[in-house]
């Protein structure tokens, strides 16, 4: 959990620099940095996808899970939770549209710092060995990208912390048993898929060229392995 712990602690860091500082930003500065932090994002995104071996795994995986999303409806349940974490600590004075910037804020530091391989092999190298030097160099990543964000979505990125101490601590915790199930096949398509959804988080919440519940793809991160371990057992593995 060290590594996760100082994931935190960056985010938090990086976060509340960026959040007083950035009223200070004039709005044409701030939509300048947004946008290119959604061009970077979709271009880390595509070159995760480029670690696919069938990209038909990815899609079957996304389709699935899409569906198990909508069912679930995952995005909703991230919206009401962004909504509740509003009305409880955000401020109540502040302007009309800090609602939805709340939201935005949270649902997309929450996916950005959350998706990747590299949250997933660090936590799993920090539960096992207690080696968190992954977890190190992403918290340094995550922190100056909280900052941006935070410069420019506000303080609902702060609040990211909160998944990222569930979903990355969880899989510390839980390492041992990820670790004797999940091959170098089944990764390198998680990988993939992590790297489609980044690609719609770009497109959606940062360059907002078209609306994407993103969030209702999760399941697929599961899926996708899923697959190339039936496949495995069916010999039909490329």
């Amino acid at each position: 959990m060290t590594g996760t712990i100082l994931n935190i602690i960056t985010v938090l860091v990086g976060g509340t620099i960026g959040t007083f500082f950035g009223a200070r930003l004039p709005e044409r500065i701030r939509q300048t940095v947004l946008a290119g932090l959604g061009l970077f994002t979709a271009v880390i995104g595509i070159q995760m996808f480029l670690k696919t071996e069938n990209a038909m795994i990815v899609l079957g995986g996304l389709l699935i899970g899409g569906l198990l999303g909508e069912w679930w409806k995952i995005e909703d349940g991230l919206r009401a939770f962004g909504a509740w974490l509003e009305k409880r600590f955000a401020n109540q004075q502040a302007e009309s549209q800090s609602g939805n910037r709340f939201i935005r804020g949270f649902m997309t530091a929450s996916l950005l710092f959350c998706i990747g391989p590299m949250t997933i092999l660090g936590s799993i190298q920090d539960g096992l060995s207690g080696n968190y030097q992954l977890l190190a160099i992403k918290s340094v990543l995550d922190g100056f990208a909280a900052l941006a964000f935070a410069s420019t979505l506000g303080i609902g990125v702060l609040f990211s912390t909160i998944v990222i101490l569930v979903y990355q601590g969880g899989i510390s915790l839980l390492a041992a048993q990820l670790q004797a199930v999940i091959t170098e096949a089944m990764m390198n398509e998680m990988t993939a898929v992590g790297g489609v959804l980044i690609v719609g988080l770009a497109l959606s919440a940062l360059l907002e060229i078209k609306p994407i519940r993103v969030g209702n793809f999760l399941p697929a991160l599961a899926v996708s392995p899923l697959i190339v371990a039936m496949l495995t057992a069916f010999n039909l593995a490329p």
